[in-house]
Protein backbone atom coordinates (compact mmCIF):
# COMPACT_ATOMS: atom_id res chain seq x y z
CA UNK A 1 0.00 0.00 0.00
CA UNK A 2 1.01 3.43 -0.83
CA UNK A 3 0.63 6.49 2.13
CA UNK A 4 1.81 10.15 1.65
CA UNK A 5 4.82 11.26 3.66
CA UNK A 6 4.48 14.07 5.95
CA UNK A 7 7.23 16.23 7.83
CA UNK A 8 6.14 16.76 11.67
CA UNK A 9 5.36 20.34 11.19
CA UNK A 10 3.00 19.38 8.22
CA UNK A 11 1.41 16.79 10.59
CA UNK A 12 1.11 19.47 13.37
CA UNK A 13 -0.85 21.44 10.34
CA UNK A 14 -3.38 18.88 9.07
CA UNK A 15 -3.99 16.94 12.46
CA UNK A 16 -7.63 16.38 13.40
CA UNK A 17 -8.43 19.35 10.85
CA UNK A 18 -11.69 18.73 8.50
CA UNK A 19 -9.74 17.55 5.49
CA UNK A 20 -13.95 16.73 3.72
CA UNK A 21 -17.41 17.19 5.13
CA UNK A 22 -16.93 15.30 8.58
CA UNK A 23 -13.77 13.87 7.48
CA UNK A 24 -10.41 14.34 9.45
CA UNK A 25 -7.33 13.91 9.08
CA UNK A 26 -5.83 11.20 10.96
CA UNK A 27 -1.31 11.08 10.02
CA UNK A 28 -0.25 7.64 12.08
CA UNK A 29 3.12 6.24 12.26
CA UNK A 30 4.95 3.83 10.43
CA UNK A 31 7.98 1.51 11.89
CA UNK A 32 10.51 4.04 10.19
CA UNK A 33 8.81 6.46 12.84
CA UNK A 34 7.40 9.13 9.37
CA UNK A 35 4.06 10.81 9.65
CA UNK A 36 2.00 9.80 7.06
CA UNK A 37 -1.60 9.61 5.60
CA UNK A 38 -3.37 7.66 3.05
CA UNK A 39 -3.47 8.57 -0.90
CA UNK A 40 -7.43 8.75 0.08
CA UNK A 41 -7.42 11.70 2.12
CA UNK A 42 -5.35 13.32 -0.14
CA UNK A 43 -7.59 12.79 -3.24
CA UNK A 44 -10.43 13.73 -1.02
CA UNK A 45 -9.38 17.16 0.62
CA UNK A 46 -10.88 20.56 0.38
CA UNK A 47 -9.15 23.94 -1.49
CA UNK A 48 -7.22 24.67 2.06
CA UNK A 49 -5.25 21.87 1.81
CA UNK A 50 -4.57 20.91 -1.51
CA UNK A 51 -1.09 20.88 -1.04
CA UNK A 52 -1.50 17.21 0.46
CA UNK A 53 -1.86 16.05 -2.86
CA UNK A 54 2.04 16.88 -3.65
CA UNK A 55 3.43 14.81 -0.66
CA UNK A 56 5.73 11.93 -1.42
CA UNK A 57 4.43 8.74 -2.11
CA UNK A 58 6.25 5.93 0.20
CA UNK A 59 5.42 2.46 0.46
CA UNK A 60 3.42 1.97 4.18
CA UNK A 61 5.50 -0.09 6.60
CA UNK A 62 2.88 -0.85 9.66
CA UNK A 63 4.34 -1.55 13.03
CA UNK A 64 3.85 -4.74 13.53
CA UNK A 65 2.51 -5.75 17.69
CA UNK A 66 4.83 -8.12 19.15
CA UNK A 67 2.54 -11.44 19.92
CA UNK A 68 5.11 -13.43 22.40
CA UNK A 69 4.16 -11.44 25.24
Amino acid sequence: MVVALLTASQKKLIEGKEFAANSLFNPIQDIDGNWIISVEETHQVNKKFEWVKDLQLIDYKPILEDNAS
